[in-house]
């Protein structure tokens, strides 16, 4: 019988991710969405092109895929109740949505008392994604099955680092299902977070202590990216590469994720060769001109962005915790407080609150950050300077 995975989500990490790991470990993946096109087009194609944007660009076809609109409760129902193994890439607003799918299928599947564990993937960006979703589940979920959630269906957290850009209207326009995402292609996920065996699914790599590893997506990969971003705009760059090949804001990228660096050995003891190596890796990944990776799409949603447990403060609190001076993130974080992309809601909701309060209305109401503490005087002296050195006329 074949192995059957249901995925939640057939967007850029759903398709262009995820599909690909349970194809190739001979899953028939089930998607759950919204599009009404998108379901149509899986349904009768039964297929879509996923296009590998390298060095060497190539398309594989990712089969064996069909699709359920998320309205239909009974047949989602029965997908969770069949699966084999399952995830969700549907971001963070939308789990609260899939709650009542995922505990209709729990009930329906749990009623039988042979039922195999299930275990559903996180994919999403959030530190403790897996209990939360959990308990969203728990909120639509019958008493009687409370045991069954608890004792064998895993919500295992994720660590997602494969880019995926924005999809242009050229490349739209040859096949509406065409995904291109980068070669990267690991998906580190937590060990412990499973129920029963750990199901099979080609490069996932489950780990112990997942909470460094948490941080060290959040801290390096994502921090690394948002500064490319954030300076990148500043010095009029359009691409992600274009920023990275300019040497000024290279050097203050690597300069915060040497501090962030520091800080994850000092406070997990993580390998300092290993993750040198892995800021090289993504330093190569970012230069990616095929992938044509954009700036304003890395830079998007600043107010997430620069929320108190988000890749820029965060890693400076950790940082500062770990008794080292975060002088590169502070400065990362003061070009994100003066990101102002005119079709970006949230950077011109930035501005607002910066030209109406100030830098110090800013810290306090976005950043969460005290008055006076030493990370809100570092960032006040760092803003200083992008005047000062010319990132702002």
């Amino acid at each position: 019988m074949a192995k059957k995975a249901i995925q939640f989500g057939a967007g850029n990490i759903g398709r262009g991710f995820l599909g690909q790991l349970f194809y190739e470990t001979d899953y028939h993946t089930t998607f759950v969405d919204v599009m009404d096109d998108l379901i149509v087009q899986l349904n009768e194609r039964g297929s879509y092109p996923l296009r590998i944007v390298d060095e060497n660009t190539y398309t594989l076809t990712i089969e064996n895929v069909s699709a359920i609109h998320a309205r239909d409760v009974d047949a989602v129902a029965q997908a969770v109740a069949d699966a084999d193994f399952g995830a969700t890439a549907v971001g963070v607003p939308v789990l609260g949505k899939i709650a009542p799918l995922l505990a209709a299928g729990i009930e329906r599947r749990f009623s039988r008392t042979d039922a195999a564990p299930l275990n559903i993937i996180v994919c999403e960006n959030m530190i403790d994604a897996g209990p939360y979703l959990r308990e969203q589940v728990r909120e639509h979920l019958s008493p009687a099955f409370h045991a069954a959630l608890d004792e064998k269906v895993g919500f295992v957290e994720a660590s997602i680092g494969r880019m995926v850009p924005v999809m242009t209207d050229v490349v739209r326009s040859e096949d509406p299902l065409l995904i291109c995402v980068e070669e990267y292609c690991e998906l580190p996920v937590d060990g412990a977070g499973f129920k029963g065996p750990i199901p099979p699914l080609k490069n996932m790599e489950p780990r112990e202590n997942f909470g460094a590893y948490v941080e060290r997506k959040l801290f390096i990969h994502n921090a690394g990216h948002a500064t490319t971003a954030y300076l990148g705009y500043l010095r009029g760059h359009e691409f992600t590469w274009q920023a990275v090949e300019d040497s000024v804001v290279r050097d203050k990228v690597l300069e915060a994720l040497e501090e962030s660096k520091a800080g994850l050995v000092a406070k997990h003891g993580m390998d300092e060769a290993a993750l040198q190596a892995h800021i090289e890796d993504l330093l190569h990944r970012f230069a990616n001109k095929a992938l044509g990776d954009q700036v304003a799409r890395v830079a998007k949603d600043p107010i997430r962005k620069l929320g108190p447990r988000d890749r820029l403060i965060g890693a400076a609190s950790m940082c500062l915790e770990q008794g080292i001076e975060p002088k590169g993130l502070a400065f990362a974080a003061a070009a994100a407080i003066r990101y102002d992309h005119p079709d970006d809601r949230a950077a011109q909701s930035v501005q607002t609150v910066y030209n109406d309060r100030g830098l110090a209305g800013v810290l306090a109401e976005i950043c969460q950050i005290e008055p006076g503490s030493r990370l809100a005087t570092l960032i006040q002296t760092v803003m200083q300077r992008l005047h000062e050195e010319g990132w702002i006329q």
